[in-house]
């Protein structure tokens, strides 16, 4: 009987899975000024700073930090940089927006810092199909990122694969 041959394992592909970037669910804590606003509609400065000093913020601890407002109210623009402060030093690193704009910024960080040392003259295969809808900005990110370094970037399953890009000769 013949041996079966993986050629798919022997083809020397890198394969990369742009879900791996995104952080988990519990790396991210928000902070929502809809809990401050009196009324839920209004921010008052004064209850806003005593509630924000009187915050516990271990729960930002080494986090990806949030700030948002949820509510349908007109937020002054200084609301947003008076948590900072705060979760400056606390926070692992903080951004505007919710939970799903977080996850995409810190998604899009981690590709923008990956070492392309490790990609250098590679044959490069972004996963097309997965449990996770990956967003366009992720498989821009990577494509400009690794572009000048690959032998050929793909898309796709080592199967059945789209090319983006061949280097020449």
């Amino acid at each position: 009987m013949e041996e079966i041959v993986n050629r798919i394992a022997q083809s020397g592909l890198v394969t990369i899975d742009l879900a791996d970037y995104f952080p988990s669910p519990d790396e991210i804590a928000i902070l929502d000024i809809k809990d401050y606003l009196f009324q839920g509609l209004i921010l008052r400065e004064k209850d806003y700073r005593q509630a924000l000093e009187q915050q516990d913020w271990r729960a930002f601890q080494n986090r990806y930090a949030g700030i948002t407002c949820s509510a349908d109210a007109i937020i002054p623009l200084w609301a947003y940089m008076l948590p900072v402060k705060h979760l400056q030093g606390v926070a692992r690193e903080i951004y505007p927006g919710d939970f799903d704009s977080v996850r995409l910024q810190v998604a899009l960080d981690r590709i923008r810092a990956l070492p392309v040392e490790n990609f250098q003259g590679q044959r490069v295969l972004v996963k097309g199909c997965g449990d996770e809808q990956i967003p366009s900005s992720l498989y821009l990110a990577i494509t400009q990122k690794l572009l000048p370094h690959v032998k050929s970037l793909m898309y796709g399953e080592a199967c059945s694969h789209i090319p983006i890009y061949k280097q020449k000769g």
